[in-house]
């Protein structure tokens, strides 16, 4: 029998949005936080340029909502950017009380003067708007909220635990001929223990997901492992709708180096003047749009794109040695070490850089509260779809929406927590009839296919015959995973490639529905915008 766990509240996943919620929700419930890995794994400790919010008396929320809905080319949902850009400035300060250390402009010495922040502008910014801590502003924000929530008494830490799937009352009641008929409800999760490679359950008065995005399901990604659609995947399994999984941001600059891994070189370098170059050194932007590096991202990921393919080239360069080099040493430290460890001196040469997946702008349909077409069921960050982003997140608005969204969720989950509540035995995971793989080369085979064939076909640029061969290699991969999932007993790869592949399969028909290209969408087959502005929304079968 498998152990049960039992909390008021249960958060899926360890960034910023999870742990944010923990704290605001742990004056006044039980909470556990899953962590799949150590829990500075995710994304967030990786985010280096910063948050977004009005804090310059010349700039405003109508300014930044303006540019927001300019960067979504039309897909934003108005109503959701404002309550963002209004609830920036509080989230933000909540965020230095809890420790935070964001750059601060030198002081002046004059009487009386105010802390003033150092804000930076990225692409799509009209002011300056981006509070930073130098170019680590994730490792900031995501070491000071574990600091909190290690010391949190009410808050549990499960790390290296895997969710595998949710469990409803239909889950429970399985035998109910008229179960259909209900509505369902989520009341915990089945969760892998990496530490004893065991399964437990874990019952919960409410439950959040925070997992991330699904960058993963792409061959180049600047996110880390872990980022591998889980929520995503789950919720769609337990009967979610998911919206604008087509829209996959490509970050424009990583860096090309062999032993670079997925190093993100952050948009506030062309913010601060760095400019995109040919291998001859010559610019290109500024035949791509008026705005030139500082266009949005899919602009400039679809301009080095196209500028690789002609030229035949294997990568782009980011230059910005032509600032003074304490300028560039003061404000990127990280990247300034990281590259002259590979041999760049980025005060004196240019960077080789490519775009990578970065950000999935779709996922699990959520209202301005964070909750999912399933009852107790919320989902808050990049898992989400809240209509902030529309067809292209703008840069620095992802920590912001997993702040705001965090405290939206905490308020409306605050109101509906029972104080004593009757636990429910689980069902119990039945492994009796399966065994241990002896064959890892068909995950590893598999994986490798998804990976290549969602970047070949499904990536910067795309064609309707692209969408239609991944679609069919992605429902032969679908019937070969889940038959080994029946037969062998659950592992970390197993369990993400068969979350994958379920995204990439939402990823690919979200896609073949959009005959336009708008933002982060773009085919060859329909180069032009469409009159009519709609979000996709799928929704899945009953079971």
């Amino acid at each position: 029998m498998n152990k049960q766990h039992n909390c008021d509240v249960l958060i899926i996943g360890s960034g910023a949005a999870g742990l944010t919620l923990a704290l605001h929700l742990s004056k006044n419930a039980d909470v556990v936080v899953l962590s799949k890995s150590l829990v500075n794994a995710g994304s967030t400790y990786y985010a280096q340029g910063g948050v977004a919010a009005v804090f310059d008396e010349n700039d405003s929320i109508d300014s930044h909502v303006a540019d927001t809905l300019v960067a979504g080319a039309g897909l934003c949902d108005e109503a959701i950017v404002r309550y963002t850009a209004e609830n920036a400035k509080t989230c933000m300060e909540w965020l230095i009380n809890q420790g935070v250390n964001f750059d601060k402009e030198a002081p002046t010495g004059d009487v009386g003067e105010q802390v003033k922040y150092h804000l930076t502008r990225e692409g799509g910014h009209s002011h300056r708007r981006i509070l930073h801590s130098a170019d680590a502003t994730g490792k900031a924000i995501q070491t000071t909220l574990v600091e909190q929530v290690k010391s949190n008494n009410r808050i549990r830490l499960f790390e290296r635990y895997n969710a595998i799937d949710l469990i409803t009352k239909k889950n429970i009641n399985s035998n109910d001929k008229n179960k259909s008929s209900d509505k369902d409800e989520c009341i915990g999760a089945y969760i892998w223990n990496r530490n004893t490679e065991k399964v437990e359950s874990i019952f919960s008065q409410k439950i959040i997901l925070a997992t991330g995005g699904a960058s993963k399901v792409y061959q180049y990604t600047s996110n880390p492992d872990v980022a591998s659609g889980d929520g995503i995947a789950m919720a769609w399994r337990a009967g979610c709708k998911v919206a604008n999984m087509e829209f996959n941001q490509f970050h424009p600059t990583c860096l090309f180096h062999a032993e670079a891994g997925t190093f993100l070189l952050t948009e506030a370098l062309r913010g601060e003047g760095a400019l995109l170059r040919r291998p001859d050194g010559s610019r290109f932007m500024p035949s791509f749009d008026e705005r030139a590096e500082l266009a949005p991202r899919d602009i400039v990921a679809r301009a080095i794109d196209f500028e690789m393919k002609r030229l035949g080239a294997d990568c782009m360069y980011l230059d910005i040695s032509h600032k003074p080099e304490d300028f560039i040493k003061q404000h990127f430290p990280t990247i300034y070490q990281k590259t002259l460890e590979l041999g760049i001196d980025i005060t004196k040469q240019p960077i080789p850089i490519v775009p990578a997946a970065h950000y999935t702008c779709g996922g699990v349909m959520i209202d301005k509260k964070g909750k999912t077409d399933l009852q107790n069921l919320y989902a808050i960050g990049e898992v989400a779809y809240t209509g902030l982003h529309g067809a292209n997140r703008m840069a620095s608005n992802s920590l912001l929406e997993c702040l705001v969204f965090a405290k939206a969720a905490a308020e409306d989950i605050e109101k509906d927590l029972k104080k004593k509540v009757k636990y429910l035995p689980l069902p119990v995971w039945d492994d009796s009839r399966v065994t241990d793989s002896d064959e890892e080369v068909v995950i590893q085979h598999n994986w490798h296919e998804l990976r290549l064939f969602m970047w070949d076909y499904v990536g910067i640029v795309r064609t309707t015959k692209r969408l239609e061969r991944a679609l069919h290699r992605v429902e032969l991969l679908q019937r070969e995973i889940d038959e080994y999932y029946q037969n062998f007993r659950v592992s970390n790869n197993l369990l993400e490639l068969r979350n994958l592949v379920q995204v990439a399969e939402l990823i690919i028909k979200s896609a073949m529905e959009r005959k336009e290209s708008r933002g982060l969408h773009y085919t060859l087959d329909y180069p032009e915008l469409s009159n009519e502005i709609k979000t996709t929304i799928l929704t899945p079968n009953p079971l």
